[in-house]
């Protein structure tokens, strides 16, 4: 957060605007930004570890809205327009569609590929819907779910894949070629018209399912690798792509 400040503020002394900033906040607002802070060990400039203030993104944002500078009215004024676009995709669904295809066209995703990525979301969010008709239990387990179809698909958890594919933080899917979202797709939607078909319930059941319909998946992914003579999964990515494209 005193990185942060200083950044925003052109303090001489960030350290010491966030610790009267604190108190002023508390004063003037009852918002308390302790209690979304959390202290972490970081290396300080005389090289010890030491305990700083830091946040999450969605902490960040709104401590950055208490801050009185001119740097921050950017920031402020983008924050209120994400918050009327969010406003409008719960009144309009489809202009979150719309706009995840913009999002992905900007930043260079082919038209081919851009639909099956949209096909995906779609197939996806049908899945995770019967799940939640079935009591499983919120993300955490949906992640798990979602790790047995893909080890059964592909042979490589999530975060497997990720690191297979050398990226850290970013979308996985956001990083397949066609033929990985196809198989993707598969794997989902067969879970999907198993559960349908089968109606499981709860976590341990619906666990089964998954595997079922990753398994499909992965005896069809197989089979083509066999017969055309190349894998499936592949290291490359979206940004190693935009690498050598610049390099070419």
């Amino acid at each position: 957060m005193v990185d942060i400040v200083g950044a925003l503020t052109d303090s001489i002394d960030p350290r010491d605007y966030w610790f009267k900033m604190k108190i002023r906040v508390k004063e003037e607002d009852g918002f308390q930004p302790s209690t979304i802070c959390r202290q972490l060990k970081l290396e300080a400039p005389d090289g010890k570890m030491r305990e700083t203030d830091c946040a999450n993104v969605e902490g960040i944002f709104r401590i950055i809205q208490s801050i009185p500078s001119p740097k921050v009215e950017p920031l402020k004024r983008w924050l209120a327009r994400v918050g009327y676009e969010r406003v409008q995709e719960i009144e309009d669904p489809e202009l979150a569609t719309k706009r995840t295809r913009a999002l992905y066209k900007a930043k260079g995703y082919p038209d081919a590929w851009i639909e099956k990525r949209m096909r995906g979301i779609a197939i996806r969010e049908e899945l995770t819907d019967e799940w939640k008709k079935r009591n499983v239990g919120g993300d955490r387990e949906y992640a798990i779910l979602t790790a047995e179809i893909s080890k059964a698909t592909f042979g490589m958890t999530p975060s497997t894949y990720k690191k297979f594919k050398g990226l850290e933080r970013q979308n996985l899917r956001d990083h397949m070629d066609d033929l990985e979202l196809i198989f993707s797709m598969l794997g989902e939607a067969s879970t999907t018209r198993i559960t349908k078909t089968r109606n499981p319930q709860g976590f341990v059941s619906n666990k089964q399912a998954a595997k079922n319909g990753g398994t499909i998946a992965g005896n069809a992914r197989r089979e083509l690798e066999r017969k055309s003579g190349q894998k499936i999964s592949t290291r490359q990515n979206y940004i190693t792509k935009s690498k050598n494209k610049k390099i070419s």
